[in-house]
Parts: C-alpha cells; sequence; structure tokens
C-alpha cells in the first residue's frame, strides 16, 4: 500500500527505516498534506523493533502500509552504523508531534487526538485551546475506551480529520491507525506514545543538555525508575543487530 520503494532504506532486524533528516520529512509531510494524501507514520524506537521483530501483523503495519518510519532513538541510529549504513539522524517523535501542532494551528487543520490517561488528554486540550487557537480539535478521547480498535476508527473517520494523533502505546496505537490507512482517510496518522504527557505538562521532557548528548533515556530512567526493565530490551537490541551482522558476512 504505502509507496515507500522510491527512497533509501535501512533494513534493522527486519524494519525498514527511511534515510531522512527531520527538514526533508517536514518537507514531505507538507506537500502530502497541501494534496491530501494518507500518510501514516511511524516513529519506531528499539523497543517497536523487537516487538515488530516477533510479531509479524506488526511488522507488515510498519513495512507495508505505514508511509514513513523514523528513528526514534539513538540506539536505531547507532544499530545502522553497526551494519555499516547510515541513517542521518534521529527524529524524535515528540518533535515530530509539535511541529505538526504548530503546522495544524497555521493551516486550521482538524485534529483528532486519542490516547493517555483523562486528565492528560483534558489538559491536552486546554493548552491547544489556548496556546493554538487555530487547530480545530474535533476529538479528544482518553485511551481507556473498551471499544474494537475498528469502532474507535470508526468514530474517528466520521470526523473527517486532518491529523490523527494515537498515545495508545505500540503496537494498538499502529493497528488502530492502520485501519484508517487501509480505509485511505487523507490525513496525517501518527502513533505518539508518551507525547501527550510531555505536552501537557504532566511530564517533563529531558533538559537539553540530556537530549544533545543522546541521554534522554537515562535522564527518563532518573525520574521513573520503574522503567529499568522496559530498559532491559536496549542490550538484547544490540545483541540481536550483532547477531544480523554476523549473518551477513
Amino acid at each position: 500500500m504505502a509507496n515507500r520503494a522510491k527512497r533509501a532504506k535501512v533494513n534493522i532486524l527486519g524494519v525498514s527505516f527511511d534515510k531522512l533528516t527531520m527538514q526533508q520529512y517536514q518537507q514531505e509531510f507538507l506537500d502530502r498534506i497541501d494534496r491530501r494524501e494518507p500518510t501514516m507514520i511511524v516513529t519506531a524506537n528499539p523497543e517497536i523493533v523487537m516487538t515488530a521483530k516477533d510479531d509479524a501483523d506488526y511488522r507488515e503495519i510498519i513495512n507495508d502500509v505505514a508511509d514513513y518510519v523514523t528513528a526514534d532513538g539513538i540506539g536505531v541510529v547507532k544499530a545502522a552504523k553497526m551494519l555499516d549504513e547510515e541513517i542521518p539522524e534521529r527524529v524524535a517523535g515528540y518533535d515530530l508531534f509539535t511541529w505538526f501542532m504548530k503546522l495544524a494551528d497555521q493551516k486550521r487543520l482538524r485534529v483528532y487526538l486519542i490516547g493517555a490517561k483523562p486528565a492528560v488528554i483534558q489538559a491536552v486540550q486546554a493548552k491547544i485551546k489556548q496556546n493554538y487557537p487555530g487547530i480545530k480539535l474535533v476529538g479528544a478521547e482518553d485511551g481507556y475506551s473498551k471499544d474494537s480498535l475498528d469502532l474507535i476508527a470508526g468514530r474517528i473517520k466520521q470526523t473527517k480529520p486532518d491529523m490523527v494523533f494515537a498515545a495508545l502505546g505500540f503496537p494498538k496505537q499502529e493497528k488502530m491507525l492502520a485501519i484508517l490507512r487501509r480505509e485511505q482517510v487523507p490525513a496525517i496518522l501518527m502513533g505518539v506514545g508518551g507525547s501527550f504527557d510531555v505536552f501537557s505538562g504532566m511530564s517533563k521532557r529531558a533538559p537539553k543538555l540530556f537530549i544533545d548528548a543522546h541521554l534522554e533515556w537515562f535522564y527518563r530512567l532518573l525520574r521513573e525508575p520503574t522503567r529499568l526493565g522496559r530498559m532491559m530490551i536496549l542490550p538484547k537490541f544490540v545483541q540481536e543487530v550483532k547477531r544480523s551482522k554476523r549473518k551477513q558476512k
């Protein structure tokens, strides 16, 4: 479905990443918004890669349904180097999301938000109303609906959105957005993980010093020690990349 064949890609453990800079992504997304092209974006980090490695359906969504796959994590950029490939830079999902918010404000676009806790989504709505008055918020719901993904996607489709951002956690958020992409909904469709928490002010993003040093993950671990279990996927990811490198020889 997605026409990614013409772009240079890097395969990391079965997931194909696009080799574009933030500026290149932004230009392509601007063009697609102007043409009202359905556009699904996956911002993939090592956790997503490792999940996709063992989940064929999820891997198919990322590689064959999504239109763009960005390297959301310095671990992915370094993995490409280990495989003698190059991804020009990390393109964080949060940075893309905030850029899209500014764009939606300027272009007065229709935006649908789904995910996070009720208090978080309410805080996001309040921030958009105050700081992004040009955005037409056609829907905002928390991530605790018991409805099926098909029902949720149908509800979103009815609002005729220009952009849909889902903070449902992976792989759920991508599986829901893939329904909209397969139905050719002419919108930007992107999973944003914990971006609503940071955007709302409920969680704090790492200081620029940590981000520039590629230690954002470490800052989050310091603030949320319970993330240690999730962080243990990183050494496993590195080992898998090394193993795939040996297989190439």
